[in-house]
């Protein structure tokens, strides 16, 4: 799997962390980046969808 780096603000780091760990929702950091970014993707899909921007798999 690759590797990116990433600089985000303390603020949201703390935030991210909150939800990682023992009792959080992630394992580790790494699986709550990788939860958000899918997140993200499947709402701009449905957004793209919603305003016929989405290109055809036949194309």
């Amino acid at each position: 799997m690759p590797k990116i780096s990433v600089e985000i603000p303390s603020e949201l780091l703390s935030d991210l962390d909150e939800h990682v760990g023992d009792d959080g929702k992630f394992v580790n950091r790494s699986d709550a980046v990788r939860a958000s970014i899918r997140k993200t993707l499947d709402l701009l899909d449905d957004i793209d969808a919603r305003h016929d921007r989405l290109e055809d798999d036949d194309e």
